[in-house]
């Protein structure tokens, strides 16, 4: 097999492992697309700063000595959710409990990143429908990824999207990010700390800490156009945060609310979003201007 390193400039070849496309822009590693067939959900991974700062969580990818090793499926940049017809498309339990996002081909290079088409299987080998995941970077100071979530449902039945805070589009980030641990999380409102941002709607949330000596951030930023924008968010301590339109009352702890959502066989409901990986802690004013361009 050979391994795929694609440059925004020119496409490029040489060795690699099945299941793998590294991106480069201007020979500089942007980050890797991974969907070999023994992980559960495609992801992106490592994320690096614009100055080569690794700022994702090694493990269980490669796992660094002391890191904290929960939630296996926390990898990079990775989308999910817990609720899809009764099927946990979020957590991963094994292959005889757990759903899986099977790539349908090899993805697809387009003129600045990839697309890749993915079966939703629950664990009886079932289709219930497809997602579609476009990613395109921009490295320039900073690293910007745009991300379009595409959820399809078959032609012979819904998907029902339930109320659960597990799930959403996702970065997992290495422990310098962890609250405990000095990082800053900060809302598109100027609300900081899990406690006050988890579960509330914003525009953005982001996560701010010093790595090898340097500040740097990564905030994602939930577009105008997606269904209950501004997206409620599942911002946790531990250096996890979802863009999650789905949990209501699971986030409000109101069993009065319900944000679970049908979506009718044969449609498509689409999501996008922008990753952006930024040298500095996160400033409010930068960041809302940074968003405000995200049209």
């Amino acid at each position: 097999m050979l391994r795929r390193t694609f440059l925004l400039a020119a496409v490029s070849a040489a060795r690699r492992d099945t299941g793998r496309i590294d991106f480069t822009e201007n020979r500089k590693p942007i980050t890797s697309l991974h969907y070999a067939e023994k992980w559960d959900k495609p992801f992106l991974y490592p994320l690096r700063t614009a100055k080569g700062h690794i700022v994702s969580r090694g493990w269980p990818v490669d796992p660094r000595p002391g890191e904290q090793e929960d939630h296996a499926w926390h990898r990079g940049i990775f989308w999910g959710h817990g609720d899809i017809s009764r099927h946990d498309f979020w957590r991963e339990q094994g292959r005889q409990k757990t759903c899986i996002l099977l790539p349908k081909s090899e993805p697809e290079l387009t003129a600045t990143g990839c697309a890749i088409e993915l079966d939703m299987r629950t664990p009886s080998g079932s289709s219930i429908g497809t997602v579609r995941q476009t990613y395109a970077f921009h490295l320039s100071t900073e690293l910007t990824i745009d991300a379009v979530i595409a959820i399809h449902a078959g032609k012979n039945q819904p998907l029902i999207f339930g109320d659960t805070d597990d799930g959403g589009f996702a970065f997992r980030l290495s422990d310098e990010f962890r609250q405990d641990r000095g990082a800053v999380l900060l809302n598109s409102d100027g609300l900081q700390t899990t406690e006050k941002i988890w579960g509330k709607p914003a525009r953005w949330v982001d996560y701010s800490a010093t790595v090898n000596g340097a500040p740097c951030g990564v905030a994602i930023f939930d577009h105008p156009s997606n269904l209950r924008h501004p997206t409620r968010w599942h911002a946790r301590g531990y250096s996890l945060c979802s863009a999650n339109p789905f949990g209501l009352g699971s986030f409000t702890k109101d069993k009065t609310q319900d944000g679970s959502y049908t979506l009718e066989a044969g449609k498509t409901l689409q999501f996008r979003y922008r990753v952006l990986i930024h040298e500095g802690m996160g400033d409010r004013a930068t960041l809302d201007k940074a968003w405000s361009q995200f049209h």
